[in-house]
């Protein structure tokens, strides 16, 4: 009891606990996470508060190691027929947070209705946060995460880990896609929302598109945003685990949707990374199965789909949200998987 209530209490004041007790890190990191505690403590309440009485989710924690266990909520809805005996698919979905937060239950409407749809035993998983911990921490708990699910969804969940898909909104777009070469070619579909697909450019150096705001409100958190990568960035400009966009074909999910908002400084390199993946596919038959699309929204912006319906109307999520599900439900049905 105690226990889980440090952790809480972590999790939600971590950016001002970091910045206080993390002697190690530079002021430039400590004063920006002061600065962003506030602006976390709102969008936490945000995600969790329609939460508080009634959720369609379990919360548990993975034990990924001896000294490290990893946060997820699981999501499983009944069969409307009953007596389901069937081994489900598995869905690993990462949440977003620019690396140095964020909550699974920001995405909860989206994870529920994979589950409720699609039938499959749905694993929302967080991870470890910069600028405490930078790369490759993110992806290493993603990855830890992933083998333990390759070993126990079966007995645990009831879930077929060789019928596997994924998804992330923003870093866990990244996140999702990445983890997914830690098992080449195994996972069916993935769908990334306004993912971050290449960090070899820190944020203030990506290309803005046409109808970008010329002055960004949250332009002092740039150096906070890039603490995941920034310091790793010049030995990893080849690493595919840093950035997705330079993974091989075959050893990235069978097929790919991309959610691109046109208000965003990712949407250069979200286009260019399946327009390189098309012309991959094109070049080797074998290859010709797979889909790999773009649902693109001119006026969307980053983290639009995340905001209350008062902000981004529910219209518009149930239909970016509704692609990403049917997206989701061919894949699995080309895999012989049909939710009755």
């Amino acid at each position: 009891m105690i226990h889980g209530i440090s952790r809480a209490i972590y999790s939600w004041f971590r950016p001002a606990i970091d910045a206080i007790f993390c002697w190690d890190l530079p002021w430039s990191y400590r004063w920006r996470l002061l600065a962003l505690q506030p602006l976390s403590l709102i969008t936490y309440a945000i995600a969790a508060t329609p939460y508080l009485l009634s959720r369609p989710f379990n919360v548990e924690w993975l034990p990924i190691s001896p000294d490290l266990s990893i946060r997820v909520l699981v999501f499983k809805s009944r069969s409307p027929a009953g007596g389901e005996s069937r081994l489900r698919p598995l869905h690993l979905h990462v949440h977003g947070g620019a690396f140095v937060g964020g909550l699974p239950e920001g995405d909860a409407e989206f994870c529920n209705w994979i589950a409720r749809d699609t039938g499959a035993v749905v694993i929302s998983s967080t991870y470890r946060y910069a600028p405490r911990h930078r790369f490759p921490a993110a992806i290493d708990d993603i990855d830890a995460v992933v083998a333990y699910l390759q070993e126990h969804a079966a007995d645990r969940y009831g879930a077929d880990p060789s019928l596997m898909t994924v998804s992330g909104f923003s870093a866990g777009g990244n996140l999702s896609l990445a983890t997914s070469l830690s098992v080449p070619g195994k996972v069916k579909a993935a769908v990334a929302f306004y993912g971050v697909m290449d960090l070899r450019l820190a944020p203030q150096d990506k290309p803005k598109p046409e109808g970008f705001p010329a002055k960004d409100p949250f332009a002092f958190l740039y150096p906070l945003y890039d603490s995941y990568a920034g310091p790793v960035r010049g030995e990893n400009m080849l690493n595919p685990r840093m950035s997705p966009i330079l993974g091989k074909l075959e050893d990235l999910p069978e097929n790919i949707l991309l959610v691109v908002p046109g208000i965003d400084i990712l949407v250069h390199e979200q286009t260019t990374f399946i327009e390189r993946l098309k012309e991959d596919a094109a070049r080797d038959p074998e290859q010709s199965r797979r889909r790999l699309e773009v649902l693109y929204d001119e006026k969307g912006f980053h983290g639009y789909l995340e905001l209350p319906s008062s902000v981004t109307p529910q219209t518009k999520k149930d239909w970016a949200f509704g692609h990403g599900v049917q997206f989701i439900k061919d894949a699995l049905r080309n895999h012989g998987w049909e939710w009755q």
